[in-house]
């Protein structure tokens, strides 16, 4: 007699996709103007810049992330790369999909046969639409997310930064990143007062690309700029150990040829003079709508500041000066969101009410 094997031990492909319903993975996501850093777990899996690259020839991405920031500004005609957020909201749908996706795609243990069942949560401005929400959410949803929920950056940099945003104390926070700077006043979870202006980072490279092109009659690419922020940058002209003057090299304007310049540290203070003192505006106004018992806290609390701006030499002392208030900075500003959104993730049931209402 020929006996046939048994398979009925071995689950079907509908049962493994079933089970694979029932596994779920909680991600993070900070999703940056210049930077988008996601957390799984309560640890950092992705931190790359917010770009794509595109075979215009295919029509197809090639590169996100770190990948495609080699070839920005650097790449032949037939590959263009693209930034898919300004001003800290989608410019461009279909590439914010693309992104989320090969950037979904990065995290360990992606690729394997039983598919989880993904909820993210993805921190936004304050100050951004409705219309802008619904593009975040629907480019995390056509990325393969099953639940998406959406946090506010004040929020999420107060509780990066273990901050009690349940009290009945008066904090506030500046986080400046990429493409907006946002201010807000936090208690009893909550937002009494907020201010959301599209000038940051991006703002500030592009006040360097024109002060060197106007000073120095040199054209410098958006990289470049961006270098010259972090090496040398200022917010005021006496800060203790000064760095050291920085080569700059670009294109003479007049005769097209290569050229290098040395730049001090002083010369940037002044090209950031301007976006910075709007910021410190924007700073103002949020104290000022601020009700007394609250601003009364703050006396006491301080500033707290989260982003990568909050790095930018001598900007905490500058708001301390203007505001008379304390000023502090997260330990790890960079990342000091993502970690308050992966905290408010993991602790759903406790901060449900800190969730923006679809």
């Amino acid at each position: 007699m020929r006996y046939l094997p048994d398979f009925s031990g071995i689950p079907t492909l509908s049962a493994l996709t079933m089970f694979g319903l029932l596994l779920r993975q909680d991600i993070a996501i900070d999703l940056g103007t210049a930077n988008t850093v996601i957390m799984v777990d309560g640890e950092v899996v992705i931190d790359e810049p917010s770009i794509v690259a595109i075979d215009q020839t295919k029509n197809r991405v090639i590169a996100v992330g770190q990948e495609a920031l080699y070839m920005h500004e650097k790449a032949h005609k037939n590959i263009r790369t693209v930034r898919p957020l300004r001003g800290g909201v989608i410019a461009d749908f279909a590439m914010a999909e693309a992104m989320i996706r090969g950037f979904l795609a990065k995290i360990p243990g992606s690729r394997r046969l039983l598919k989880p069942n993904l909820r993210l949560m993805v921190c936004i401005p304050s100050g951004i639409t409705e219309v802008e929400e619904r593009a975040v959410r629907d480019s995390a949803e056509r990325a393969g997310a099953r639940e998406v929920y959406l946090i506010h950056e004040p929020m999420a940099a107060a509780l990066g930064m273990d901050l009690d945003v349940e009290a009945p104390e008066g904090n506030m926070v500046i986080d400046i990143g990429g493409g907006t700077t946002e201010i807000a006043v936090i208690t009893l979870g909550g937002i009494v007062c907020d201010r959301s202006i599209r000038i940051a980072g991006d703002e500030l490279n592009a006040d360097i690309v024109e002060y060197i092109r106007r000073q120095h009659n040199l054209q410098i690419g958006e990289r470049t700029a961006e270098r010259i922020k972090i090496d040398i940058g200022a917010a005021i002209a006496d800060i203790p150990d000064p760095p050291p003057n920085q080569p700059v090299r670009g294109k003479d304007i007049m005769t097209g040829t290569p050229r290098t310049l040395s730049i001090s540290y002083r010369e940037i203070v002044s090209a950031l003079d301007k976006s910075i003192s709007k910021i410190l505006e924007a700073v103002m106004q949020t104290l000022g709508a601020t009700p007394p018992e609250i601003a009364a806290d703050l006396v006491e609390r301080g500033i707290h500041m989260a982003g990568g701006g909050a790095l930018l030499r001598g900007l905490d002392e500058r708001i301390a000066q203007q505001t008379h208030l304390p000023v502090r900075i997260a330990e790890d500003p960079l990342r000091a969101i993502a970690k308050g959104t992966s905290y408010a993730l993991r602790n759903l049931n406790k901060f449900h009410f800190l969730l923006v209402k679809s």
